[in-house]
């Protein structure tokens, strides 16, 4: 973990070094944990909001029991899973529509004319749930083009 993302988490009350007389920061074994739970955490794309809001739920001074973890791990397990849906049906979207409608600029013309998606906001908006008939014609192929 690098030096300022523990520096933040310090600043932020979530870990307690104890000084040493050369100013050196030494940690007790319950914050160590909780710095690998927020490098572990970082990995699986919580956000830094989401890493500081667990680990104030766990008790200073002490090292988290498997009940703390039990406890966290029930919270953010959602989370993860709607990350996983969300990855799952990015790459199942790739080869087709995703943002402007599609990825394939000469088939742009055919599933998002006038780009008709922008209406429903900036992003990935057939990603984000929206449908090509919520557009009008988009996803419809012209007369003739089969």
């Amino acid at each position: 973990m690098s030096v300022s993302a523990i520096r933040y988490y310090e600043a932020r009350g979530l870990v307690r070094p104890i000084r040493t007389a050369g100013n050196q920061r030494r940690f007790m074994r319950s914050d160590i944990r909780r710095l690998s739970f927020a490098l572990i955490a970082q990995r699986l794309g919580l956000t830094l909001s989401q890493i500081e809001t667990e680990l104030a739920t766990l008790p200073q001074g002490r090292a988290p029991t498997r009940q703390d973890w039990h406890r966290i791990s029930a919270r953010i397990r959602g989370t993860l899973r709607a990350k996983i849906e969300m990855l799952e049906k990015t790459r199942d979207l790739l080869d087709g529509c995703i943002g402007c409608g599609c990825l394939s600029l000469d088939r742009c013309a055919l599933y998002n004319p006038g780009d008709r998606a922008a209406r429903g906001g900036a992003g990935p908006r057939f990603l984000l749930g929206d449908r090509a008939q919520d557009f009008g014609a988009i996803g419809s192929r012209p007369e003739g083009k089969r």
